[in-house]
Formats: C-alpha cells, structure tokens, sequence
C-alpha cells in the first residue's frame, strides 16, 4: 500500500508539466512548518567515469529499478567548479568559481562569490528538511580552520582526504582525527555516519549528501578490496593511444605516444580504480537496505553521481580530466524512488545545473534563487515533451598551483581556456587561442576528428551565436531559451 508520504509526493509529480512552465516559487521563510515531502539520497563521487559502473553492481541494480541518464553532463571537469554547479544550480559564469585554487575558485572564491545562501541545502532547511553533508565538499575547506556553512543540521566533512586514511573530519563543529587502522577507511566511516544519520531521522524528511572521495587518486581501495579483479586493464576505446590528426587543438599536439610503461601504469591504476568504487557500491547497498528495514524506501529517493569523468589513455594523454571530451564531461545518472519509472533510459540533455532545482522541487518547494538549470522531475515522470537541445560546458585553464590535488600530472594536459556545447548529434569548442572544434558525433562517437574546416562560414557563425548566448545566459528562463536554440 501507498504510504501518505509517497502519495503526497506522487500528487505533487502529476503537475510537473504546468509546475515546468510556471514561474517558481521563493524559498520558505527559515522557520517553515515541517515538510511531509520525500527523502533523498544523494551519492556523489569523485571522478568517477561512466566505465567504473561495470564493476558496481548495486549501481546496476539501481539502473534496473530506476531511471539512467544516458547524456548527463558536467558544467566543467573539474572538482570544484561542477560541485558549485550541483550545489546552486548555476553555470561557473554564474557561480564564480572556474577552478580550485583561490584566486578563481575553490572553497574561498564559492564564498567570496555568495553562492553559500543560494543552495539547495539552504532551501531545503528552510523548508523543514533535516540536512546533512558527508564526506567532500569544495577544495580549500579545512575541518580545523573552516566550520559550518549556512543550510546544514549536520555536518561530517574532510579536508583534503584523498588518501582515505589519516584524515580529520570537521563534526558539527568539533574536529575528529582518523587513523591508518581498517575502520578508518574514508568510505567506510562515511558509510557508517550515513546510516546513522538515516536512523536518526527515519520520520523524515531528510536530505544526505555522501560525497566520497573515491575513485580520485592515489585511487586507495579498501584493505578488503585491494587484490580484486586481478589482471584488469583499462578499457581499450578508440580514442585509446589515439594520436591527434592535423586538425586537432594544439594543446593535444605536444602530447608524446603511449610508451609501455605508460600503459602499464594506466592498467594498474584503472584497476585499483575498480577496486576502490567497492566500498562506495557496498555502501550503497547498505544504504538502501537500511531504507528498506526503516520502511522508508518507498518514500525516498535515492540519486548516484559523479563530479566529472576521468581520462586514462584516451587521446593519448595520461591520467587527467579538464578536457571537453566525453570520458570527462559525461558520466552517470541513476536514480530511484517514488513515481520513478523502472528500467527506463533517458536520453534527453541533462546538466549537473539540473540537480539543485530537482532536488527542491521532489520536496515540494521552490530552487534555490533563480537556478540557471531545470528540475530533471518531469523527465522522471515522462512528461517533457520539448526539452533542452545542448549542455554548456565552461572551462577555464587553471593557474599553477603545487597544493591542489587535480594539478594536471604530466602529459595528463591542461587544455586551453574553452567553451563548448555539446548537442545530441555534434560537439562544438571554442578555445581561448581563437581555435574551433567541431566533431559529428554521428559518424565520429569517440570525438576523434575536429571537422571544424567543414562547417560553411553560416554554420559556424550560427554555433558561435548559440554558444555566446549560453555562456552569457543567467536565470531559468534565460538559460532555458538559450539552450533550447538550435543551430539549423
């Protein structure tokens, strides 16, 4: 039987096609009434490429009893700036953060900027969502300097933690060490307070975000994971080794061959990879387990996602990200939950600008202040008829700095400054240089051949003019026009 809750949500859903086109509404004032809307879930990892969910099987199970996003891009490829995406709703142009480092991004520049108001932890809080951040936040947070951002009721959050163990992490306020024991595991212990936290808040409604830090290298597995899959190799895509014709970018010229000992190196990363996202599925999987024994699942939404992908041989380049290529800008969205339609696909343009709005319209409020994205619900229920046309993807190359942990390793490369809108059917770049990509996915699904030349002097003006307008577009409706331009 259908529980009130679920029933309420439900309700909610059948409107989504008149609530898509009406103006939205303001956040609730601070001490709203406690909302009776569903709970959600949100898994988010960190450089987790659309070829490490071959080795996550509660993932797969989610695929089969949820709905996959199948084109789900990033706002750029790198950490912080697709994280302030998420949080706000908002394109980096938008946000202000184009990087990790202080000068143009990171934790710093998401403050120095306003953004910490406007997100969708905020919203949800004000409209009587109990809240709690795990894990990751923005580059530049430390636990024993930082403490608690506006929209949190709980707060589990490290510092640069890559490494999974010896960390500390920043409780509501009080700063807690880890060390190199088993249970120390990253992962494990965010798993732990996860469920805990679920426990807790069982009469709902609650939002958690666990925002791990694996697969990121050094890509350390848990103990119990680290001799998995034997002999695994990183896949061997077209682009793998591939290298750049005469009318590729010039940044991809300077990149030398694969040697053997770069392959070797890529293969064991790759598998230490896959190695390290079990521990995330198996957190996943107690998770929903938990839901299940609470009673709770039929009213929560559960949401699995990445920050940006991950390149690993492709083009040639070692292991890195930044690019606009597919292996870095599109990666997975699954999600579960009422009125979410089983085993379904879909292959509509989604953008990470898209959760924040998402996430307060299946609680039955309002975004956060004039989102530059659109709530993904009515793709859940299957009520858009007339959606967007292209993802904006921003990049801007960043400055040199030895403390961030995406600097780009060598040969990895750090692409020019760039633009670009990636469409159902092409890819179109604009570098900083004055140089132009275009690669027709039609007949070149790998990107491996810019066709730029080919375009008559209309076409590339008319790309030029829909790409301008997204990268200068702010607010839903401005960015919603923009994005649905079309470049006949």
């Amino acid at each position: 039987m259908m529980s009130a809750r679920t029933g309420a949500a439900l309700a909610g859903l059948l409107l989504l096609a008149a609530a898509a086109l009406a103006p939205h509404r303001a956040a609730p004032p601070a001490h709203a009434a406690a909302s009776s809307g569903p709970n959600i879930v949100f898994v988010l990892t960190d450089d987790l490429s659309w070829n490490l969910v071959h080795y996550m099987p509660n993932v797969q199970a989610m695929q089969q009893e949820g709905t996959t996003f199948t084109r789900y891009f990033v706002t750029d490829s790198l950490c912080c700036p697709s994280r302030a995406s998420i949080f706000t709703g908002k394109f980096p142009h938008t946000t202000g953060v184009y990087t990790n480092n202080q000068r143009d991004g990171g934790y710093a520049g998401f403050l120095s900027h306003g953004n910490e108001p406007l997100t969708f932890a905020v919203a949800l809080q004000r409209g009587g969502y109990r809240t709690a951040m795990l894990g990751k936040y923005l580059n530049g947070y430390l636990p024993r300097r930082h403490g608690v951002p506006t929209g949190w009721s709980e707060w589990d959050v490290a510092g640069a933690a890559y490494a999974e163990f010896n960390y500390a992490l920043n409780q509501n306020g009080r700063v807690s060490r880890y060390g190199d024991a088993p249970k120390d595991y990253l992962t494990d212990v965010l798993a732990g307070l996860a469920d805990g936290f679920v426990r807790k808040s069982a009469h709902g409604p609650f939002f958690v975000e666990v925002a791990t830090f694996a697969p990121h290298a050094p890509y350390v597995p848990a103990p119990r994971d680290a001799q998995k899959f034997p002999g695994l190799t990183a896949p061997r895509s077209a682009a793998f080794g591939v290298r750049p014709d005469a009318e590729a970018p010039r940044w991809l010229h300077g990149i030398p061959p694969l040697a053997p000992a770069d392959v070797a190196a890529i293969d064991k990363h790759f598998r230490m990879r896959a190695q390290s996202v079990q521990a995330v599925d198996q957190m996943i999987g107690r998770l929903r387990a938990t839901l299940a024994q609470l009673g709770v699942d039929r009213d929560t939404y559960v949401v699995f996602s990445s920050d940006n992908g991950l390149h690993m041989g492709e083009y040639s380049m070692r292991p890195g990200k930044m690019t606009p290529f597919d292996i870095d800008v599109r990666v997975p969205l699954v999600i579960v939950g009422p009125g979410v339609a089983k085993g379904r696909v879909v292959e509509e343009i989604a953008e990470n600008v898209d959760l924040a709005p998402t996430f307060t319209e299946l609680a039955g409020m309002g975004p956060p202040l004039a989102p530059d994205g659109r709530s993904l619900v009515p793709l859940l229920r299957g009520a858009a008829t007339d959606w967007r046309r292209m993802a904006l993807i921003e990049h801007r190359r960043p400055f040199p700095d030895e403390t961030d942990p995406d600097a780009p390793l060598l040969r990895a490369e750090n692409p020019t400054s760039y633009e670009a809108a990636r469409t159902a059917k092409a890819l179109y770049v604009e570098y900083q240089t004055g140089e132009v990509s275009y690669y027709d996915l039609a007949g070149d699904s790998e990107q491996l051949h810019n066709v730029a030349s080919r375009l008559s002097a209309a076409e590339r003006q008319r790309w030029h003019e829909v790409l301008r307008a997204n990268r200068e577009c702010r607010g839903t409706e401005a960015c919603w026009s923009a994005q649905r331009l079309t470049t006949e």
